[in-house]
Parts: C-alpha cells; structure tokens; sequence
C-alpha cells in the first residue's frame, strides 16, 4: 500500500438487503476501486433479486446527523448520491452537502425502476432539480430518467444528444446519459463543457445486473477521489462494471448482482484446498 493517505467516498443511499444494490453495491465497489467507502443511509428496503417487499424510510433529521457525523471526521474526496425518494431527504443532502463544499458530487437520479415503475413522486422530482442538479459534478440518468428530467422523449443518438445537451444547460451539471436497452446499441454519451463524448456499450450476455447503475456511479465516484478527470474516470467504471458482469456470478432466482470483487485476488479471499 501508498504511504500517501487513502482518498475517501461516501454513498448517500438505500440500503439492500440482498447486497446487490444500493449502499452495499456502493461499499463494495469503492473497496475493488481503491477508495475507503462510507455511508448515510436514506432507506432500508426489504428485497432481493425478485423485487422489494418493503421501504423504510429514515427521516430528514436522522439523515442530516449521518450525513455530519462523516463531514465533520472524514472529510470525503467524493459524494456518490443514490435512491432518494422524498422532497424533504433530498433538501437535507443538498443542503448539508452545500454546507461543506462537498467536492466530486455523482447523482445517480433513480426514479424509474427496470421494470418501469416509478420510484418518486413529482414534488421529489421538481426538488431533485432544483435542489441537487446544479450542485452535481456528474448525474448519471438512463434514458427514461433523463426523459423526465428533459421532457424530450429520447429514441434515437440525437434525441440523446439534445437531451442531455438541455440537462447540462439548465442545470450546470455533467451528463453521462446511458443508452442502456431501450436503444438498440446501448452507447453512453457523456456530456461535460458541451463536448459529447460517446462510449462504445460491450454487450455481455449476462441477465444478471441488479445493481448496475448503483455500480457504475459509485465506480465513477471512486476514481473521481482518487484524481482521475470524468472522462477517464467514467471509462475506468465502464472497464469494471464490464468485467463484474462478466465475472458470470450467478445467484438468487431473479436478476441477480454483479461480482464486485471479481478483481480482488488475496490469500484471504481464497476458498480452502
């Protein structure tokens, strides 16, 4: 190991029972990407890899005491933002985070499930915007998310381009919109300074991918910390997310996770001969 200290992410989010998502995910990938992980948590979800049986939400004041008592000892080198699903929850972040000049802020703005749920009501949609977009160094939206965040309806690589191109002019934030499924050829556009940058999708035949997004902007977060600019900091987490996929790690009966410690190879993590 550096003697030089090691840089520090926290992940505001929900936390997963199953360990595929959410804080967990976050945790996870920060330890295989070399950062030491921290954690507010926003809620606690009863789920696993075939859905969510139920949602605790913590409340506003107990969030703010999480969210201080990491700012005022460890003071992270980067903010990764996850599931927020209430108004009030999301005022608290951005008004804490505003408070100490958090630095290197990703917001993966969860709002619409795979299945096409939706995650969070209008008024949490309206404060999301006004609230933690412009504080945002990067937000990392799927097409239906950025859809709601644009009002363009995206079906095409210029519909995504305009889209994220209006995203960055309102909000002052970077945009790395993921072209995922709903386009046939799952390119991510990253748009920072008005300068689209595309990112080639790998298509790995894994149906496996509960926690991919919580994943990859925690992986995004992670190299932020350690100094790496957004460009090279976004294809470094595209490079992991690809090979925890294909890793092929195999559990539970629906979607399952990724292997976050495909990469992590020690004599502790070794099985007995």
């Amino acid at each position: 190991m550096h003697s030089d200290k090691m840089k520090t992410a926290l992940t505001i989010a929900g936390s997963d029972s199953c360990g595929g998502a959410g804080i967990q995910a976050d945790l996870k990938t920060m330890l295989a990407n070399g950062v030491y992980g921290m954690s507010a948590v926003t809620a606690l979800t009863a789920q696993n890899t075939i859905g969510v049986l139920a949602v605790s939400e913590v409340t506003p004041g107990f969030l703010r005491q999480q969210i201080d008592a990491v700012f005022t000892d460890i003071f992270p080198n980067a903010v990764k933002i996850g599931m927020t699903a209430n108004a009030e929850l999301i005022e608290v972040i951005a008004e804490r985070l505003t408070f100490y000049k958090a630095q290197n802020i990703v917001l993966d703005p969860v709002m619409i499930a795979t299945s096409g749920a939706r995650l969070i009501s209008q008024d949490a949609v309206q404060t999301l915007k006004d609230k933690l977009l412009p504080i945002a160094a990067l937000i990392t939206p799927n097409i239906p998310e950025a859809e709601m965040l644009s009002g363009i309806k995206i079906q095409d690589q210029k519909d995504m381009e305009t889209a994220a191109a209006f995203i960055h002019q309102t909000y002052g934030c970077g945009v790395l919109l993921k072209g995922g499924h709903s386009i046939h050829d799952a390119n991510d556009l990253l748009l920072k300074d008005n300068e689209p940058v595309w990112f080639e999708g790998i298509r790995i035949d894994n149906p496996n991918t509960h926690g991919t997004g919580c994943t990859l902007s925690a992986a995004i977060a992670s190299n932020l910390a350690k100094g790496y600019d957004l460009k090279q900091s976004v294809r470094l987490a595209k490079e992991y997310i690809s090979g925890a996929l294909s890793a092929m790690l195999d559990l539970g009966a629906g979607s399952g996770p990724m292997n976050h410690g495909f990469d992590i190879d020690s004599i502790f993590s070794a099985s007995p001969q």
